[in-house]
């Protein structure tokens, strides 16, 4: 006898066998066990999750010789036709190779006539999306007047093709993707009965491979059984899906967290060696990173998904949040975009690398460190690009940043006031003060509004939230700090800015300046004596004016 591929053979034959879409099946069988029954069901979601199952299980529970029930026999001649799909009352249509408008009127040419031999005659319609706009229009009449004898069940990838004429004429279910641990029970159970032996970490890889669909995981099975040679071990499944040993992320996050880019470049190399996949690399490192975050948010990680939780916790003292969401972020664009680079190595170093280089830093990142120094949390080789977790990103409710106190203080350490405190003309003190980048830029497009006691009000303008970051803004208060000489915070709010910004009056005196250049040539008699004799006009869009530095570079 031929031998059956698992997806086939493990194929759920009633609703008790089907797993992870209980809300789906509850329906039908409630449905089933009443008889209020509909004329048409559309079925949708991902590939391998069930869809053209639970309908065929459908077909057969509207047809078993006991009688309409959620429990159909499997005994009967009905069941076992449909079964064996030898059905004549069940009609399989593939829309994705019958979507002309003729297929489809000859389809339905034989609604009228009785059922052969069943109960219904039951039209499944995979993949029904494909179908011509003539298509749908030639069914719509009868997918919502049938005869009685006749019951449509839809499948669709993509219901969002459907035309909403056609989903308003049937109940429609979503069927959910399927978790891996739940895929995992599933590849155990199969194998246990299949005598064949595994490891739970390769059943683990697999059920992960799958991406939530369990006819992709059996398929994978099957082709691991055979690269194995019968017993699916995690090195030889690893081997087969390029999938790279979890000590090989492990020392990547453990570098990333030092600051070690020779250290990432010699673990790339030793990768590179495997014949690796990059892109279900930078998968894995970005999954480990997503661990790393929750465990920074609840303290605990999914057992289920056979992380080891120590590793987790002493990355998670070891990296800031900030850098685990940067992080984060840079390996999903960097697996986007692994295709554009010249070779799939070179994308994932350059990703590793952008990691290093794009690490929050600023005027305050040296003392941020020295302050996860002294309380004892491990740090980086190179503190001076770390974002460490200072007391104000602790303090998360108070809305007016206070930049971080140093834990000791030396009387040498005490800033001499540069200057006494007075209502400042906010673009003058700007000048006056230790800001650069886009700190600058930040505080350039707020305006001063007050001062409460220790704390600095600016208001900025809602076009330039983007500029307003935590870290900025606390660049800003120790600016104001150093400069007058006494701690101060700052709190910015974002809305109207009524006051005139920097960067405002920066943009109202440069036009002015050409307005009046504008005004002067104008009056110019040299330029009025080229009008009158060669008709000559003035471009006002030329006119700038000349500044100080244009006119010590000429």
């Amino acid at each position: 006898m031929s031998y059956l591929v698992l997806a086939r053979k493990w194929r759920p034959k009633n609703f008790l066998e089907t797993v992870g879409q209980e809300h789906v099946l509850k329906a039908l069988s409630n449905a089933l066990d009443t008889e209020r029954l509909h004329h048409a069901y559309l079925f949708a979601g991902t590939r391998g999750v069930g869809k053209t199952t639970i309908a065929r299980v459908f077909a057969k529970a509207l047809n078993c010789d006991t009688g309409i029930t959620s429990k159909p026999c499997g005994e009967c001649s009905a069941c076992k036709e449909i079964d064996e799909g030898r059905f004549v009352d069940l009609i399989e249509v593939d829309a994705a190779s019958k979507t002309k408008v003729d297929d489809t009127r000859e389809l339905l040419n034989n609604v009228q006539y009785a059922p052969a031999r069943g109960r219904f005659k039951v039209y499944l319609i995979d993949e029904v999306h494909m179908l011509s706009k003539s298509s749908f229009n030639a069914l719509l009449k009868t997918l919502e007047e049938p005869p009685p004898h006749v019951k449509f069940l839809l499948a669709t990838t993509d219901p969002q093709k459907l035309p909403v004429t056609v989903l308003s004429r049937c109940l429609q279910f979503n069927l959910k993707r399927l978790t891996p641990a739940l895929i995992r029970e599933r590849l155990e159970l199969i194998c246990k009965e299949e005598s064949i032996q595994f490891e739970l970490s390769a059943l683990t890889m697999i059920a992960r491979a799958a991406d939530g669909s369990l006819r992709d995981a059996l398929s994978l099975l099957d082709q691991a059984i055979a690269f194995c040679g019968g017993n699916v071990a995690e090195d030889s499944v690893a081997s087969m899906l390029g999938t790279i040993d979890r000590q090989y992320v492990g020392r990547l996050v453990s570098f990333l967290a030092s600051d070690d880019a020779p250290g990432l470049m010699g673990v790339i190399a030793e990768i590179d060696e495997q014949f690796p996949d990059y892109g279900r690399l930078l998968e894995d490192l970005s999954r480990i990173l997503q661990r790393i975050a929750v465990y920074q948010s609840v303290g605990v990680v999914d057992q289920e998904d056979e992380v080891d939780e120590a590793e987790i916790a002493d990355f998670a003292e070891r990296i800031s949040a900030e850098d685990v969401q940067l992080f984060y972020q840079i390996a999903l664009l960097g697996k986007r975009d692994i295709h554009l680079a010249p070779d799939p190595r070179c994308g994932t170093e350059m990703t590793l690398l952008r990691m290093l280089t794009f690490q929050p830093s600023g005027p305050t990142a040296e003392g941020q460190g020295q302050l996860k120094r002294q309380a004892g949390t491990p740090g980086p080789s190179n503190d001076g690009h770390r974002h460490a977790k200072s007391e104000v990103s602790a303090q998360k409710s108070v809305p007016a940043m206070q930049s971080p106190a140093p834990v000791a203080k030396e009387p040498t350490a005490t800033i001499a006031p540069a200057t006494a405190w007075q209502e400042p003309e906010w673009s003058d003190l700007l000048g006056k003060l230790a800001l650069s980048g886009v700190s600058r830029q930040l505080a350039s497009n707020c305006a001063y509004i007050r001062r409460d006691s220790k704390t600095i009000h600016l208001s900025l303008d809602g076009r330039s939230e983007s500029y307003l970051t935590r870290s900025r803004q606390t660049a800003i208060a120790d600016a104001l700090s150093q400069y007058f000489g006494e701690e101060l915070r700052v709190d910015i709010s974002i809305g109207v800015v009524e006051v005139e910004t920097p960067v405002q009056k920066e943009a109202r005196q440069e036009s002015e300046a050409i307005d009046d250049a504008r005004a002067g040539l104008e009056a110019d008699p040299n330029v009025k004596a080229l009008k009158d004799m060669f008709g000559a006009e003035l471009v006002a869009d030329s006119v700038e004016p000349i500044t100080n530095n244009s006119a010590n570079q000429e």
